[in-house]
């Protein structure tokens, strides 16, 4: 697995903040049991970034915690056996060979923001922000009421697996 990871968003962590993000995409790689190694690519960046960012793709003219930027589109959230095919070859990198899953932006200031909020460590919440953005990757959603208790699921299995509790 390669983590392509840039922090921008200027705040210090007490944790390595990388080090959380990469056992997070590990992990999530392995819960789904993709069978390729994979490409993500992971920035933290500021509320005013991601507001932009937001306002830009989403036309949400707000910052929120966390954007996902998929570079598959699954007919079934985390079913991998379309790659097979011949004509999704330019879903590899072509110098490593990786899948490209895509990229992910997360709030360092929403990480703080919303750890507080919900009475759990910044690192929690970053590992969470990463956990639940992977998911996207995979393809899967929360539109509606059973995809989210899924995709809540999911997070939960990840994180304890990674012994990352509220």
């Amino acid at each position: 697995m390669s983590l392509i990871f840039e922090n921008n968003g200027n705040i210090n962590f007490e944790f390595d903040c990388q080090k959380v993000i990469e056992a997070v995409v590990n992990a999530s790689l392995d819960y789904v049991h993709c069978p390729y190694e994979a490409t993500v690519e992971v920035t933290l960046v500021d509320n005013k970034k991601i507001h932009s960012v937001n306002k830009e793709f989403r036309q949400i003219d707000k910052p929120t915690d966390v954007l996902s930027f998929p570079m598959l589109e699954y007919e079934t959230p985390g079913e991998f056996s379309f790659l097979e095919l011949e004509e999704n070859i330019g879903c590899f990198d072509c110098d490593t060979g990786e899948l490209m899953l895509g990229d992910i932006l997360i709030s360092a200031e929403q990480v703080q923001i919303q750890a507080g909020e919900y009475g759990h460590s910044e690192k929690r919440e970053l590992a969470f922000l990463t956990a639940h953005s992977m998911l996207h990757l995979f393809g899967y959603d929360h539109m509606e009421e059973k995809e989210r208790i899924h995709m809540e699921k999911m997070q939960d299995e990840i994180l304890n697996g990674l012994e990352i509790y509220r």
